[in-house]
């Protein structure tokens, strides 16, 4: 009997479930939509993990293997969100854990296509907040041929790599450090929310 092979996106969504659930969670708490003020903190976020990221959609070995990547970025469209809704582009600071191998960097860009799919509900919800993909959530929209075909597009590259088992762990770990990464900035998010802000105008 053949038993189906599992892929390595796939795999990597079993290693992370826990930690994507705990998102969830957060993602709950923080109510990024529930007001203009709390959707600001949640652009916040969004910049500091796509600055932390935004040079691996420029990696040359990378893109060879994916030419469109560095139109993937939503680096710029966080920063169109915030001119929108005239808010401040926060500190950048220092980034001293920028992936250094083509493993790692396949692991955090995992992540962050990954959160493309889900985004579909979450502009829905921006949406009632009078946002749109043309003003304030410019970032969470999808791409022309569709989120799905987007993101199959890109696991049909990524499964495929060529990695020994030491490369493998360490897209894994990658993936991992993402996905702290980004809880750590909802955590901080959260905490900026205890202090009501007054709303954001148009």
């Amino acid at each position: 009997m053949n038993i189906p092979h599992e892929s390595r996106s796939k795999r990597l969504m079993s290693v992370t479930d826990e930690q994507h659930e705990r998102l969830h969670v957060l993602v709950a708490q923080q109510a990024p939509f529930s007001s203009l003020a709390a959707y600001g903190h949640w652009l916040d976020v969004q910049f500091r993990f796509q600055y932390r990221i935004a040079s691996l959609y420029h990696w040359p070995a990378l893109g060879d293997l994916l030419p469109e990547l560095p139109e993937r970025g939503r680096l710029a469209a966080v920063e169109a969100d915030l001119r929108d809704l005239g808010r401040t582009v926060p500190a950048s600071g220092t980034l001293a854990e920028q992936p250094r191998q083509d493993p790692e960097a396949w692991g955090w860009l995992f992540v962050s296509e990954g959160s493309n799919l889900g985004a579909a509900i979450l502009l829905k919800r921006a949406r009632a907040l009078g946002l749109s993909e043309q003003h304030g959530a410019r970032h969470l929209a999808g791409a022309p041929e569709g989120r799905a075909r987007h993101w199959r597009a890109f696991t049909a590259v990524f499964d495929a790599l060529s990695l020994d088992a030491a490369q493998e762990a360490r897209l894994q770990a990658a993936a991992k450090a993402a996905f702290a990464y980004f809880e750590v900035l909802l955590q901080d998010a959260c905490a900026q929310q205890v202090q009501p802000e007054p709303e954001l105008a148009l």
